[in-house]
Parts: structure tokens; C-alpha cells; sequence
């Protein structure tokens, strides 16, 4: 019985080197294509790209990284500053590179982590597809609707492994959140979450009005991390927008202020379920520092049936119910850098393709879309 056992079950093996090693190492020549995967646990580091330098390479991919050293393996690295790209290179042994194609071409990288959203856009990405390599994408939710859709077609078409970074969801002060909404404090009736930063910074603004929406990437985010508070679709929105003249007509009008209102109610009964206001502000000077930290809102608040919960990214969290105030503060959990990288580590090595990440960003995205056509029309707009 044991031999027959044995036959049957499918053999999991102990595996060292890299990626690209594995099946070759695990996989018997003779084995026919068309048979499922082998369970693998595998001791491997993933060989890595790094293209653009962006904001969140200094605050959470680089420590990320340097703690997950026993995963990760920087290989290459391009950015559009040469100088920064060269010493980035050095600090992690890896070869600059003179362009994003170049990298993803190269034999010995598994993987991409796109860390800023330059001039290129998702291009990167789709050279990634073309080139069979999993993309780490940290500025999905800055990219166009029509542009996210493509991305999502492409992705799914060359079956690679992608994760978009949705940091505010996945930190550990959200995560305590929802384990409470869960046991103590019941479901969310309204939610309220801001966003405060500075304006942008006029002496780099693009030319002919090519600059990007200050409050754009901030908002997708905002929005996401509100439907994954909630656990519902929202079936209406309505949109304001404050909008900054430009200093010569060949800039477009950006908004310096915007609220969102997200309703979750039924279609045909809006105002009777689960609602949540976003805001996000950018009109102080970037060089009034302390005028940006003057008395700082909860990133968000969120009123339940049983108790009302304020968070403060990324590792605080203050809820109260009827025993009265309870404090945590989760510094000690697992930095969210070191948990999104984590999750893209698992996507690539569980040979299993997974698109959530992109469903929840393009969905992200259109209902920003939808809320610029709100405001535009001066309407509420059906999801």
C-alpha cells in the first residue's frame, strides 16, 4: 500500500540555485510537458532588476531588500539618472544599465522591480512580458485606465507573475484593522481618510501641461485601500476638485484639492449602506515643513457597529467600544516593504499566475475615472 501511495503522490524536492534552475533541476528529462507541476519547496534567490530609483526605493525596497538578501539578488540596475544607477550598482555588486529593454533582455534576471513611474511609463512592463520576466510594478496605481488595461492584457497573455504595489493595504496597522472589524468592532457604516502633501515643485514642472495630477496616484490608492477596508464595491461616487492656476497657458489646470465620496449602498438605495469620503490636499509649499505637520488628521477613520478605530500609518492603530480606549502600536510586525516583496517572491515562485493585484488597481483607476466625470459634470455617477 505504501508503494502504491507512493507512486501517486507527486514528489517534492529540496532545491538550490536560481529560478531558472529549478525545473530543470526537479524535472526528470524524460517527463512529458503536458504533465502538472511538481511541488517544489525551494531554497532559491530570485536574480533582480531594478529599474528607476523612485521614492520608494530609499524608504522601503532597499531595507526590503537588504533584509530579504537570502530571496533576493540584485543583478542590474537602470535608472534615468546614470550617476544614481552606478552607484546603486555598486552597493549591491550589480551592472548598471543604459536602458530598461537592455535589462529585461538579460539572460540572468528573473525578475523586475519597477521602483519609480518615469518618463517610460508601463513600458518597462510590457518589455517584461515580452521577455517572460515578473514584474514588481511600485507605480501601478499612477498609470492611465486605457494604459492599465493593456497592461492587464499583456500580463495575462505572457502568463507572467505580477504584483502591483498597494502599500496602504497591506501595512500592519490595516491588517490589525480588519482582524478587528472581524471579531470586535463589526462591520464599517463610514469610513474618512486624508491625504495632506505639498504642492508640486514649480521650477520642475513638465512643459506644455505633460505634468501628471499631484492628488491622481495618492486617490487611486486611497480608493483601494477603502474597498479593501470595507470588503464591498462601491455602486456610486461623487467628485470635487479644486483646481491651482497654472502660471503660463501651456499648463493645465491640476486639481490641488479633490474629495471623493465613495457609496457602498445597494444600487437602488443609495445612502442606506457603507460610505467613505476621500481627500486628498496638495497647496502648501513644500517648503513650509512645518505647516504640513501641523496637527495631522488620522490617515483614516473608520466608524463600525460596535466602536469607531483610528489609524495612523504605518503601525498605529486607536479603537474604542464600550470597554473604552484600546492603543496598539505594531512596530514590531514586519515592515510593509519586507511584506510586498515577500508576496512577489511567493507569486514568482508558485508557478501559479495570479492577477488580483491588477484587477484591484484597474479597478482603482476607473473609479478615479469615473469621479473625475463627476466632478466634471457636477453629478453623482453609477459604478
Amino acid at each position: 500500500m505504501a508503494a502504491n501511495l507512493e507512486k501517486k503522490l507527486p514528489s517534492v524536492v529540496l532545491v538550490a540555485g536560481t529560478l531558472s534552475d529549478i525545473i530543470t533541476k526537479v524535472r526528470p528529462p524524460h517527463a512529458a510537458d503536458d504533465l502538472p507541476p511538481w511541488r517544489i519547496i525551494a531554497s532559491v534567490k530570485l536574480r533582480l532588476g531594478l529599474i528607476g530609483l523612485g521614492n520608494g526605493w530609499e524608504s522601503h525596497h532597499r531595507p526590503a531588500l537588504r533584509s530579504l538578501a537570502d530571496r533576493f539578488e540584485v543583478r542590474a540596475v537602470f535608472d534615468q539618472i546614470a550617476h544614481r544607477a552606478q552607484s546603486t550598482a555598486s552597493q549591491f555588486e550589480a551592472a548598471p544599465v543604459e536602458g530598461f529593454r537592455c535589462l529585461t533582455q538579460r539572460e540572468d534576471i528573473d525578475a523586475v522591480l519597477l521602483s519609480s513611474d518615469g518618463w517610460y511609463g508601463p513600458l518597462p512592463v510590457l518589455a517584461a512580458c515580452d521577455s517572460g520576466k515578473a514584474v514588481y510594478f511600485a507605480g501601478a496605481a499612477g498609470i492611465s485606465l486605457r494604459d492599465s488595461q493593456l497592461v492587464r492584457r499583456r500580463v495575462r497573455d505572457s502568463g507572467i507573475a505580477f504584483v502591483g504595489e498597494l502599500v496602504r493595504r497591506h501595512t500592519p496597522a490595516t491588517l490589525r484593522l480588519k482582524e478587528l472589524m472581524a471579531t470586535k468592532l463589526g462591520p464599517a457604516k463610514l469610513i474618512f481618510c486624508h491625504f495632506r502633501g505639498s504642492e508640486p515643485d514649480r521650477e520642475h514642472r513638465c512643459p506644455e501641461g505633460t505634468e501628471p495630477d499631484p492628488c491622481r496616484h495618492e486617490l487611486v490608492e486611497l480608493i483601494d485601500w477603502c474597498r479593501f477596508a470595507v470588503g464591498l464595491e462601491p455602486t456610486w461616487v461623487t467628485s470635487t476638485a479644486h483646481s491651482m492656476y497654472p502660471l503660463s497657458s501651456s499648463l493645465l489646470l491640476r486639481p490641488d484639492f479633490q474629495t471623493i465620496t465613495l457609496d457602498f449602498s445597494r444600487s437602488q438605495q443609495p445612502g442606506t449602506g457603507p460610505m467613505a469620503q476621500i481627500s486628498c490636499s496638495r497647496y502648501i509649499p513644500s517648503c513650509w515643513s512645518e505647516a504640513l505637520g501641523y496637527r495631522p488628521r488620522a490617515a483614516m477613520q473608520v466608524a463600525c457597529e460596535l466602536g469607531i478605530a483610528f489609524v495612523d500609518l504605518p503601525s498605529t492603530l486607536v479603537w474604542f467600544d464600550q470597554a473604552g480606549r484600546h492603543q496598539e502600536s505594531l512596530d514590531n510586525d514586519r515592515p510593509v516593504g519586507e511584506r510586498l516583496l515577500t508576496r512577489f517572491f511567493r507569486a514568482v515562485t508558485s508557478l501559479v499566475v495570479n492577477t488580483t493585484d491588477l484587477d484591484d488597481i484597474c479597478r482603482a483607476i476607473e473609479i478615479f475615472e469615473k469621479a473625475t466625470r463627476s466632478h466634471e459634470e457636477g453629478r453623482r455617477i453609477e459604478l
